[in-house]
């Protein structure tokens, strides 16, 4: 009675009804919904409204508790008139509410003019709208409704759908139920989406046939999968078509068998069945070559896929000469991915293997009027057509074949002018020309195949090859002079190292032969050979100049040259020329001679090979009885040899002095060992790269400790040689045969191993070794003042 009283004096007070009528709400809840007092709430609320129409809140507790109450029709009419009532901008609060009492009406024509009216205002909801009416089973305004926001360019997804997804959908829901969407035109739809999705195709035309299929209309169902699977341009959708097309083929069978057996066998029913059977068998014979056309949609101008294509008409010649004739039509030997020549190449095989030889003639004569991409393609044309005819043995017929390809054209082209046809450029073909001399060779005469040289020599298209061969065809004509004309042309063409083989062929047959007939012409040769050739090469040049002149000129001239050879070699092969060098030098002059060429060998080699030569070297000094010489060698080597890393060089000139020395020489053997490894030990970074050379890696220096650092296991291993080192210095007796032996019996010894030995007193060696006199110091006393308190009285 308080609020009543209260709002009768203050009627528009939003605060007072609000908590009037939450209070009256409370004084109901609980009680049965046909209740009086449910009324009397009811008409508060109506009272309220008069005077707050514009309130949504108080319109939205009055829809709530009308939809509680569960009166459809007045709950209804509620929200119609808050909707009324409210301005525009406060109908996304009474919206929500008005749907969901919808949602959960049993009365979908109403729910449906609800959201008939919702989505004037809210258009981008219509996908909500689309869920509820395929939920009720109202497809056909399902599928208007999704057309529709299909065809709207602007429309947004609020689910973040692509429109390709709801075009899919549209396609599932119109496919799949032909008998209730009616108002739509199925086929139109869906081959609009064929055109507009290009990158989906093998879907759409399953949804199309699975529309007929559903429709009861089987052949068009059959009629759509064909067409699909001859207009589908990628290999996914072509396998979703055949896919669904064979599937659809084996649930027809499956079905006509099923009725076959309830129904019994009838003559029609076994017909009917063997043409499915059969139908379906073709269909999948013809899977590899439908695939093969998919390929070739994509890219037309593919030789390997033509190849691939005629393979599979095998035994059917119509067939395979239908589809050579697409294929050379169809390709742009422009545009061609392959060798467009070789399906000219194989047609024409196809009628010589046929015994149609005018046929494969004429398909050459076309193939040689296309304009390739490449000279090479065409030059290939005209090989083959000579040898076909070669191979039915029209020896003249393939001559001339190739004649008229190498025939100069009346518009000169050069053979990398792109912008000349290659029938223009061919002529410069050296494939070509290639086969006519070797035609030339066998069936012409020597004056013809000389000119068809002549001509590729003129027109600079020789290789070293060709000219090898036709000197080779000189000679065995007999025309050495013309020969050896043909090598100095082929040289004035060609520079190194193209021209090493022509030069290396050309010496080798002038020396075979002159001999030594023209032996200044031939040294000419050898000096303009050598005139500009890379170490590479040079080699073989000087030991066939140095031949030469061993069998036919001077000693001392093969001396030069070889000489020569060990500095304009390669630096890997100095040491192998300087070792033929020697043995030559010793087999003509003596080992005496040999000296030189050592000591020469010792200064340019590389430290590796100058001390093989070392050791060759005192190794036949001392045969020679050259001790003192031997002695020097080994010494002048000791200084590149790191007594760790050579230990071979150290243990040879120990036992050569153990054989020809005394202890002096051997002790001084050792003192140049020490002074030699403390030299190396001060060079820190050659030990470390020498013990790496030696022992490998450095997780090799210590197995199993690679997370060591590197530094200490360096450190460890030079700590280990260096102890080796201080077990290796002589004591103060070397004794070689007893620790009892005196030294006047090493001296002995001595004598008795090296007789010829040379006694050279030194008087020096004397004065060093003798002790020095000993100094006579004077004592004096300390005065005491020295020691003051400290020393005792």
């Amino acid at each position: 009675m308080i609020y009543e009283r209260a709002l009768k004096e203050l009627p528009g007070s939003y605060k007072l009804w609000y908590n009037y009528l939450r209070e009256r709400r409370k004084q109901v809840k609980g009680k049965c919904v046909t209740d009086l007092a449910y009324e009397e709430v009811n008409n508060c609320h109506e009272r309220a409204l008069v005077f707050m129409h514009k309130m949504p809140r108080l319109w939205i507790d009055y829809c709530q508790f009308m939809v509680s109450q569960c009166k459809i029709t007045r709950s209804r009419r509620t929200f119609d008139r808050a909707l009324r009532a409210l301005p525009i901008t406060q109908h996304p609060r009474i919206w929500p509410l008005y749907l969901r009492f919808a949602h959960n009406l049993p009365l979908p024509e109403t729910a449906i003019r609800v959201y008939r009216r919702y989505l004037k205002l809210s258009p981008e909801n219509a996908e909500e709208y689309i869920d509820y009416l395929r939920s009720v089973g109202r497809l056909d305004e399902a599928a208007i409704r999704l057309a529709a926001v299909v065809n709207d360019e602007n429309f947004v997804s609020k689910e973040g759908k692509s429109n390709y997804q709801l075009w899919h959908e549209l396609c599932d829901l119109i496919s799949q139920n032909p008998d209730k969407v009616t108002s739509l035109k199925v086929g139109a739809i869906i081959r609009g989406g064929l055109t507009r999705f290009t990158d989906q195709l093998g879907k759409l035309w399953c949804s199309l046939a699975d529309y007929y299929i559903r429709s009861g209309h089987f052949e068009k169902a059959r009629d759509v999968y064909e067409e699909a699977i001859l207009t589908v341009v990628t290999v996914r959708d072509f396998t979703q078509v055949f896919d669904s097309y064979a599937q659809f083929e084996e649930s027809m069978i499956a079905a006509k068998m099923e009725t076959t057996s309830e129904l019994g066998q009838d003559e029609d029913g076994d017909i009917d069945l063997e043409l499915r059977l059969a139908r379906f068998e073709l269909l999948i014979t013809r899977r590899p070559l439908l695939l093969n056309s998919v390929l070739l949609r994509q890219n037309p101008h593919n030789v390997h896929e033509w190849h691939k294509r005629v393979k599979l008409y095998e035994g059917q010649p119509r067939q395979i000469i239908n589809t050579y004739t697409e294929a050379v039509q169809t390709i742009d030997p422009l545009k061609a991915t392959g060798k467009p020549h070789s399906l000219w190449v194989s047609f024409a095989r196809f009628y010589e293997d046929n015994e149609q030889l005018d046929d494969a003639r004429t398909i050459f004569e076309k193939a040689t009027k296309v304009n390739y991409k490449q000279v090479d393609d065409l030059a290939a044309v005209w090989c083959e057509y000579g040898e076909m005819e070669l191979r039915h043995e029209n020896y003249d017929q393939a001559l001339r074949i190739l004649r008229k390809a190498t025939a100069i054209p009346a518009r000169k082209a050069e053979y990398f002018d792109s912008s000349e046809p290659v029938q223009n450029r061919v002529y410069k073909s050296l494939k070509v020309w290639s086969m006519l001399a070797d035609l030339e060779e066998s069936l012409g005469t020597f004056q013809s195949t000389k000119a068809v040289y002549d001509r590729i020599i003129d027109l600079r298209i020789a290789t070293p090859q060709i000219i090898i061969n036709y000197a080779m065809f000189l000679e065995e004509h007999n025309y050495f002079e013309d020969s050896f004309k043909a090598y100095e042309r082929g040289i004035a063409l060609f520079r190194w190292p193209n021209v090493h083989d022509i030069w290396n062929t050309y010496l080798t047959k002038f020396i075979d032969r002159y001999g030594g007939k023209k032996l200044e012409r031939a040294r000419d040769l050898f000096e303009q050979a050598l005139d500009g050739c890379p170490a590479k090469y040079a080699k073989t040049i000087y030991l066939l100049y140095a031949k030469l002149e061993e069998e036919y000129g001077l000693a001392r001239h093969a001396m030069a040259v070889y000489e020569r050879a060990t500095a304009a070699v390669e630096p890997e092969e100095q040491h192998q020329m300087f070792n033929i060098y020697i043995k030559r030098a010793a087999e003509i002059y003596g080992v005496t001679h040999t000296r030189a060429i050592y000591q020469k060998a010792i200064e340019v080699l590389p430290d590796e090979h100058a001390r093989d030569m070392c050791l060759r070297f005192a190794d036949m000094e001392s045969k020679l009885g050259e001790i003192d010489r031997a002695r020097a060698i080994y010494s002048y080597c000791s200084q590149i040899c790191d007594p760790r890393v050579t230990a071979h060089f150290w243990q040879t000139w120990k036992e050569f002095e153990v054989r020809h020395g005394n202890e002096d020489t051997i002790r001084e053997m050792l003192r140049i060992k020490r002074s030699v490894q403390a030299t190396y030990n001060t060079q820190v970074n050659f030990m470390s790269s020498q013990m790496l050379k030696a022992t490998g890696t450095v997780t090799d220096l210590a197995p199993g400790q690679s997370g060591v650092d590197d530094m200490k296991l360096l450190e460890q291993k030079a700590q280990q040689l260096a102890a080796e080192a201080e077990q290796d210095k002589p004591k103060d007796k070397i004794l070689f045969v007893r620790s009892d032996t005196s030294r006047s019996e090493l001296a002995e010894l001595a004598k008795q191993a090296n007789p010829d030995e040379i006694d050279i007193d030194d008087e020096d060696e004397d004065a060093e070794d003798g002790e020095p006199d000993e100094v006579q110091l004077e004592q004096k006393s300390v005065p005491t003042a020295v020691f003051g308190g400290l020393k005792d009285d």
